[in-house]
């Protein structure tokens, strides 16, 4: 069974110091955490308050190609959690077609946000299990939800292109 969920905030779990995206029962106080990269987390972070960056992103240009496809982000479904690894589908609609996409929920949950698209959950990923792990990412803790958010906005703010590594091309 498909819940629809919120995102209720962006944490820091303090333990590896990785951001965690809460979703969080539209109708009720179940909640599931999902740990996610930093760069996603900027994005989730930007949308939630409302801001654009000065130029667009992979989120912002997928958001833009379908758009001028005329396709619909019908909704987004984070469907399940295989190893500690969440799995996620987003549903596109187009001239009466449903295309189902495997994506990340990360990514998934920020391109929902950009297009004001729907997210679910499976109702199977409310659990004792997840409850645990919700408690590992810090949500249970006396931090408000405004003080994790807020760190988690410093944290990547004062991140540098160093803090990622090298890449080869």
């Amino acid at each position: 069974m498909l819940v629809e969920v919120v995102v209720e905030t962006l944490a820091v779990d303090q333990k590896n110091q990785t951001p965690v995206v809460i979703l969080k029962d539209a109708q009720g106080d179940r909640k599931i955490p999902i740990w996610i990269a930093h760069p996603e987390a900027n994005v989730i972070s930007m949308e939630l308050a409302g801001r654009k960056f000065p130029r667009p992103l992979t989120h912002d240009l997928l958001a833009s190609v379908l758009k001028g496809l005329k396709v619909k982000v019908q909704r987004v479904e984070i469907c399940d959690l295989v190893e500690n690894t969440f799995y996620a589908k987003v549903y596109l609609e187009h001239a009466g077609e449903i295309l189902c996409v495997d994506a990340r929920p990360s990514d998934s949950i920020a391109l929902a946000l950009k297009t004001k698209a729907k997210i679910y959950a499976d109702g199977k990923l409310f659990s004792s299990e997840i409850d645990s792990l919700l408690a590992t990412a810090g949500a249970s803790s006396d931090e408000s939800d405004e003080q994790r958010a807020e760190e988690l906005r410093e944290h990547i703010e004062n991140l540098s292109p160093k803090d990622f590594g090298k890449f080869r091309f």
